[in-house]
């Protein structure tokens, strides 16, 4: 039940002109084989500070030639437990790049940039303007 009120109240609020949830934050990231730089695509993903993992089609990623490493047990939004593939992408947004752990998603799956990448990269999401910032990095 929360799911599809969560979906219907998403739909309310999408802006008509740019098709996107009121309130979300999206970026634009360019994404490669970090063994094959070569091979890369850029891609809008959703911010979801909530996310640890960032989540890219399985489709996309393997256009990409890149292989899952590990399977893990996630869970989603509603509190439902799955299983996906998880890999390694490089993921580059202005000039900080990062090679990041990637969920290889299902296409029920929403593409998002979690938290990890948004570390590894030196950014953060501000609650005000709801646009990414550069954060100092700590090394202690």
């Amino acid at each position: 039940m929360l799911w599809f009120l969560y979906r219907h109240f998403q739909h309310k609020l999408r802006k008509v002109s740019e098709g996107k949830p009121l309130g979300f934050t999206y970026v634009r990231v360019a994404l490669s084989n970090p063994a094959n730089p070569a091979k890369s695509v850029e891609i809008e993903l959703l911010i979801d500070t909530g996310a640890v993992f960032t989540a890219i089609p399985r489709k996309l990623l393997e256009e990409l030639e890149l292989k899952p490493i590990t399977r893990r047990k996630l869970r989603i939004f509603g509190g439902q437990i799955v299983e996906r593939d998880i890999g390694g992408v490089s993921v580059k947004y202005k000039e900080a790049s990062a090679v990041v752990p990637v969920i290889f998603s299902e296409e029920a799956d929403t593409p998002v940039l979690g938290t990890t990448a948004l570390e590894a990269l030196g950014y953060q999401v501000d609650p005000i303007t709801r646009q990414l910032k550069p954060v100092e990095l700590l090394m202690i």
